[in-house]
């Protein structure tokens, strides 16, 4: 529960910043009422709606996360681009961070933070009395203070755009985490789905070094427990489980597999 300002804190933010493995899941199909209570009852910090590729629009994603409120689990999103409107309107409905994808120069992520923060971070609009804040009344500046701290901002370094900038990237305050595209990456650099070259390795441990040296959060997207483990071991400490229509696609089929 949040204070007199109606801004409950993250539980997760400080932790992801000092390298603590916190686990969520990424949803790209199922946008139910119950998805949060769900993930929450599956062992899951945070959960992450996707913007991007899965149509999604914002009343849906405030409903979501209404869903979050008081159950535990922090509501996180990722929007489409690094363009204000989608940046500050997931905030406003009460997302707790955002994910952008495809974050290709310093400037990019100077950008994002100005979006995403209130002054003196940032040039945030004003939005208070809303779902960001529960509806509360309360002192502005401890509102302003409250909702800069918690929010959480993860670029995605998946291009090799990105990798050509990553250093300034990492370097940006306010950028949280540097969550790791690995499909995209791979295309990018010319080897589609190639997970195993050295050329993708590289990378990754690039990306991996870079955080370390700035002190950021490292994310990754897992599409199972060995994925996940791997990951792990290699530095991320931010590890959603995904595709959920995957995962559900998987479980029926192994539930169902040898009766036919």
């Amino acid at each position: 529960m949040g204070d007199s300002t109606g801004v409950r804190p993250s539980a997760i933010r400080q932790r992801v910043l000092a390298g603590e493995t916190v686990a969520g899941a990424m949803i790209f199909e199922f946008f139910a009422p119950g998805m949060p209570q769900v993930l929450k009852a599956a062992g899951c910090e945070f959960a992450l709606f996707d913007m991007e590729h899965a149509g999604l629009g914002f009343e849906t994603l405030k409903m979501l996360v209404a869903g979050c409120r008081g159950i535990g689990i922090e509501p996180l999103v990722r929007v489409p681009r690094s363009e204000y409107h989608f940046m500050a309107r997931a905030l406003d409905v009460g997302a707790y961070g955002v994910m952008v994808p495809m974050v290709e120069s310093t400037e990019e992520a100077r950008r994002i933070v100005e979006a995403t923060h209130y002054p003196p971070q940032g040039r945030r609009g004003a939005a208070f009395g809303v779902a960001q804040d529960d509806y509360s009344g309360g002192d502005v500046k401890v509102k302003l203070a409250a909702l800069n701290a918690r929010t959480l901002v993860i670029a995605q370094i998946e291009s090799e755009r990105g990798m050509a900038e990553l250093e300034g990237i990492a370097a940006t305050p306010g950028i949280d985490v540097l969550w790791l595209g690995h499909f995209d990456l791979t295309n990018f650099l010319g080897i589609p789905g190639e997970f195993e070259s050295p050329k993708y390795l590289d990378a990754v441990r690039a990306i991996v070094a870079s955080a370390r040296r700035h002190g950021k959060g490292l994310g990754f997207m897992a599409a199972d427990a060995a994925w996940a483990r791997r990951y792990r071991d290699f530095g991320f400490n931010m590890i959603a489980a995904g595709l959920d229509s995957s995962l559900l696609q998987s479980a029926i089929r192994t539930t169902l597999k040898g009766l036919r």
